[in-house]
């Protein structure tokens, strides 16, 4: 792959561009100062023409979703910004927070502007205590120095940021439990519609987005929709953050131009499958998406062409297992996590992921059935689309995924009576795999 020089995180080119005066002298703010010159309708088209998609998961347009709002109600407008990063495998934004979050605040107050936002609100999980002081320490000083607060840049535009931290449920990712969180409510999805647009926050029209997402807008109002888009592929332009983690030589947060193939990624940026070991499957998406294997290597790392591989973008966090994985133990794993945080709100999500666990168990700890394989199958189909929200989808994909490409180590678990790769461990009765077996990084 050919050199590229970070977008997103300039702090891995740019010593200590955390401090305001590095960042200004990077060229910070000055996406801004081009955004104040110009209506807010420009600034959303400008982003509309940049092909700037969400990199939050859902990969929708961002220009678009600003221009949701509807233009005649009288209710205040609010921006929502999800910082609360909580996809297993994903530690990009967590990065992007604490080392570059003027940035970050820039593209706040840019989609703040453009939206006609009266107030923004930074919504970080509870667990992040650093990064919380951090964007609390950045917009104190943006806003001494005329960046935030009233009359910003003299303008006549005033706006001020909220940091809000959550209590580290992972459902409040999804943007309506975010939003029940962020009044003072249990963090339940809401139903749809209204959507958030026209009823969000205190019921009133409110933009969210992921905030990695709008860590890109600042350079796109500086340098131009033009410039964004060159790097392209299928319906999706810019650089992409991804963290790479698992089994590989050099885990780690890398920025790459959209498109590069998976295999460039895990080969020549990430360094390749740890002491020599064959690659054996690969979940590119955070664990809410489904697994693909060795064969899908060429496939370039962006929305569409990963949705025509049966998995998805995503949050960008490409987790690499090598052929020392016990495929049952990892997939229970990350059930055990979705059972641990799913919401309660809805029967398929909070029962079958229960059933999930169990049924993974079993097979895990030798006392599981042939048929248990397909009954695993049956209780992931009878969650996914059928749930209030997409926990349920996310719960089921791993299990799916997984079935569907190693069958067979699944029925040599019931053969065998338990792994086979560890049958010293269940016979000593233990309950769960060690961490070191999971992660071996």
């Amino acid at each position: 792959m050919e050199p590229f020089e970070p977008v997103i995180l300039r702090n891995q080119v740019v010593p200590n561009i955390r401090d305001i005066d590095v960042y200004i002298a990077d060229g910070g703010y000055e996406g801004l100062r081009a955004a104040l010159q110009m209506q807010p309708a420009e600034v959303i088209e400008t982003v509309k023409k940049s092909g700037l998609r969400g990199r939050g998961g859902a990969g929708f347009p961002t220009g678009m979703k600003w221009g949701f709002l509807p233009p005649d109600s009288p209710k205040p407008r609010y921006l929502c910004v999800n910082a609360d990063e909580s996809e297993p495998g994903t530690c990009h934004d967590h990065e992007l927070i604490e080392q570059n979050p003027h940035q970050a605040i820039e593209g706040i107050i840019i989609t703040a502007y453009a939206t006609k936002a009266v107030r923004a609100f930074i919504y970080i999980r509870g667990e992040f205590y650093r990064g919380a002081l951090i964007l609390e320490e950045a917009i104190a000083e943006a806003r001494q120095r005329g960046f935030l607060g009233e009359d910003i840049l003299g303008s006549g535009y005033s706006l001020d940021i909220v940091v809000h931290r959550g209590a580290g449920a992972y459902i409040c990712g999804e943007e309506t439990a975010l939003l029940s969180s962020l009044e003072g409510y249990k963090g339940f999805p809401r139903n749809k519609p209204p959507f958030p647009a026209v009823a969000g926050l205190y019921a009133s029209p409110t933009v969210i987005n992921n905030i990695g997402t709008l860590a890109h807008v600042p350079p796109i109002l500086r340098r131009g929709a033009e410039w964004f888009a060159q790097w392209t592929s299928a319906r999706t332009t810019g650089p992409l953050v991804v963290s790479v983690s698992g089994h590989v030589v050099r885990p780690g947060n890398y920025e790459v131009p959209i498109g590069i193939t998976m295999r460039e990624l895990i080969y020549d940026v990430a360094g390749g499958i740890r002491d020599g070991n064959r690659l054996k499957a690969i979940v590119p998406g955070g664990s809410s998406a489904a697994m693909i294997g060795p064969d899908k290597l060429d496939t370039p790392v962006e929305f569409d062409a990963l949705a025509a591989a049966g998995t998805m973008l995503g949050s960008a966090g490409v987790i690499v297992m090598d052929e020392t994985t016990c495929m049952v133990a990892a997939t229970l794993r990350m059930a055990e996590f979705y059972k641990e945080e799913s919401c309660g709100k809805c029967t398929p999500c909070r029962e079958g992921t229960g059933w999930m666990v169990d049924i993974l168990r079993r097979l895990e700890q030798g006392t599981g059935r042939m048929q248990d394989v397909t009954l695993l199958v049956s209780v992931a189909n009878n969650i996914a689309g059928k749930s209030f929200c997409l926990l349920g989808d996310a719960s089921a994909a791993p299990v799916v995924s997984s079935i569907k490409l190693f069958r067979e180590e699944y029925e040599a678990h019931v053969r065998a009576h338990g792994c086979p790769l560890r049958s010293d461990w269940i016979r000593a009765g233990l309950n769960m795999m060690p961490d070191r077996v999971l992660a071996r990084s």
